[in-house]
């Protein structure tokens, strides 16, 4: 434990700085499912090293290792935890619990809005058309989802490019991108050290859209004219953050994406990414067990303090404590 614990945090850091910018440049579909494993997997493994930090110093209160029926000394004894480190993950983890707690219920409402939009917009299709002379055009998520354009944005862009439109938007609403945003959103809120996983994740969605609205239309000329035009027309009016729409992202790198050819898919950088998870999730799975093994090791030592107080002549180990089941491999017999 006394380095396992915080190899996850430190996972957690090398992933915050070398992730975003190789990510970008990858194959978006499988970039985002990456990204998404990646972000929850550190996110456990955050809140699992706090939470082994923080009871390593809330084991040493007296009161609960009279509950818990071990001894301090020896818990202090063997326990690599500094006091004040674990008093700041305490705090670290109250902060993480609270804030995925109010991003839960914010992404919750967002949601539940976006769902009441779709039930209220007229018609029964997929595509549904405002009366609006600002350029607008979005996907909302629902049971099932809508494609919202106005007849603002559709005056803007020609008979190609609004079927580009329509096919980026369409991808988000097949591929279920509202729920990308919502994991890599909750685990930006669990861990500050993610959000630019979170940012990242944004751009590759939209990325993911554009191939597929790209390999739909057969041109990618087209799909980046309508993403620029799409982008210009609607500045002055940007989409909500529940809203995919394919104004949204890093324009300029989305449009000379699109001129280039398709992003090879390469397996190096996932295996690379599978590897640094994989070393999160074992020495978390570590960390664990040897705080399980501190915390019976205090309970013998306890056991074996009642054990010396009570004397040979006193009563039966099997009796000692606050139960009456034996606590540790004394059988009772004089000289054990």
């Amino acid at each position: 434990m006394r380095i396992s614990v915080y190899v996850p945090l430190l996972v957690t850091v090398v992933l915050a700085v070398l992730v975003p910018g190789p990510a970008r440049r990858l194959a978006p579909r499988p970039a985002a499912w990456a990204l998404a494993c990646a972000a929850l997997v550190t996110a456990l493994g955050w809140l699992g090293s706090l939470a082994l930090l923080a009871f390593a110093g809330f084991a040493r209160i007296p009161e609960v290792a009279a509950e818990g029926r071990w001894s301090v000394s020896a818990l202090s004894a063997e326990d690599p935890v500094y006091l004040t480190v674990a008093t700041a993950a305490a705090l670290a983890l109250a902060a993480s619990c609270a804030g995925l707690g109010v991003a839960a219920v914010r992404q919750a409402r967002h949601l539940n809005w976006a769902r009441r939009e779709c039930r209220r917009l007229s018609g029964d299709t997929e595509l549904a058309v405002l009366d609006d002379p600002s350029p607008a055009a979005f996907a909302l998520p629902g049971a099932p989802g809508r494609i919202v354009v106005s007849r603002g944005m559709l005056r803007c862009l020609g008979d190609g490019e609004r079927e580009a439109l329509l096919a980026h938007e369409r991808a988000h609403l097949r591929g279920r991108h509202h729920l990308f945003q919502t994991l890599w959103r909750l685990t930006a809120a669990v861990s500050p050290l993610l959000r630019p996983l979170a940012a990242t994740g944004g751009f590759i969605l939209e990325r993911w859209a554009d191939e597929e609205a790209a390999a739909q239309v057969g041109d990618r000329r087209i799909v980046a004219r309508s993403v620029g035009r799409a982008a210009l027309a609607s500045a002055a009016h940007p989409p909500r953050a529940t809203m995919l729409a394919a104004a949204g992202g890093a324009v300029p790198q989305r449009v000379r994406a699109l001129l280039a050819p398709p992003p090879p898919r390469r397996a190096l950088p996932f295996v690379g990414g599978a590897l640094l998870l994989a070393v999160c999730c074992t020495s978390l799975a570590n960390a664990a067990s040897d705080s399980e093994d501190m915390i019976e090791s205090a309970q013998r030592a306890a056991c074996a303090a009642e054990v010396k107080t009570a004397g040979p002549a006193g009563r039966p180990v099997g009796q000692l404590g606050h139960g009456h089941e034996r606590c540790c491999p004394h059988d009772g017999r004089r000289g054990h």
